[in-house]
């Protein structure tokens, strides 16, 4: 199998991928095709070749992989150019939200092999969560190099169900925006209670990133967590009367989940 892997667009999404795999996937070759000519320069100062267009590849380039890192909006638009590596043992990624295999197919030819994987921005830092649906079409090694690069960016995890992607992309892969507004959320709520402004941001970051920690490495249920440091008629059940009375935070983050979940729906439809 090629040992070239080629990526097409090179946004935060795609330079957070291409950092990670720089920095830990040794032996393999990185291409980006990337128009605007700042983000084309980080890429290759990063440790890529960098292209404007598919048309400046060498005739006889032929990557394993094809990563597809452009908006859902112009999919259709940018994979027809890219068309020709189907035609061989080229395997095609791809991270836009709310593209189905079908739709990618329209663009790429009938026989191509397809992976959707939905990553998050954590993955600059291997700290990412990858999920992936394959089609029929995808080997067994190129699955496996796949989660290989995956793997160096976070966690990954394959699903059976296409149908689910848009679920998937609603939790891990916009959640990492909603823990964000959270910190911004508790940040706050640190200098209304008369905390110094400029100590909040870290307390809550510190904090989110602490809790978050622990709840991976301990073993432990997050629930059980929880109730590790809540004393009964304390500070803490006190403030988890607000967040929980009423299923208050759980029912709002439901509302935002089923929110994103259809939104990628809608770009699917579209």
């Amino acid at each position: 199998m090629s040992q070239e892997i080629l990526m097409v667009g090179c946004g935060n999404m795609g330079f957070a991928m291409l950092s990670a795999w720089v920095a830990r996937a040794g032996g393999l070759k990185f291409s980006v095709i990337e128009p605007v000519d700042a983000l084309r320069e980080r890429a290759v100062q990063a440790g890529a070749t960098g292209y404007a267009s598919a048309q400046d590849l060498p005739a006889e380039f032929s990557p394993a992989l094809v990563f597809l890192v452009v908006k859902p909006q112009v999919m259709s638009e940018v994979a027809p150019a890219y068309r020709r590596f189907a035609e061989g043992e080229t395997t095609f990624v791809s991270i836009a939200a709310g593209t189905t295999i079908a739709a990618l197919s329209q663009a790429l030819g009938d026989e191509a092999a397809i992976i959707r994987t939905m990553p998050n921005t954590p993955a600059a830092i291997g700290e990412g969560m990858m999920v992936s649906f394959a089609n029929e079409r995808v080997g067994d090694a190129a699955r496996t190099l796949t989660d290989q690069l995956l793997t160096e960016c976070g966690k990954s995890i394959w699903i059976e169900d296409e149908g689910l992607m848009d679920a998937v992309t609603a939790i891990s892969g916009s959640g990492p925006a909603y823990v964000f507004h959270f910190i911004e959320c508790l940040a706050a709520a640190a200098a209304e209670v008369g905390l110094d402004p400029q100590q909040c941001e870290l307390m809550a970051i510190q904090t989110v990133a602490g809790a978050a920690r622990l709840a991976r490495e301990s073993g432990e249920d997050p629930a059980r967590l929880r109730e590790q440091v809540t004393s009964p008629a304390g500070t803490t059940a006190a403030g988890l009367q607000v967040l929980m009375g009423d299923d208050a935070l759980e029912a709002l983050m439901k509302k935002t989940a089923i929110a994103a979940r259809d939104r990628g729906r809608e770009l699917g439809e579209t």
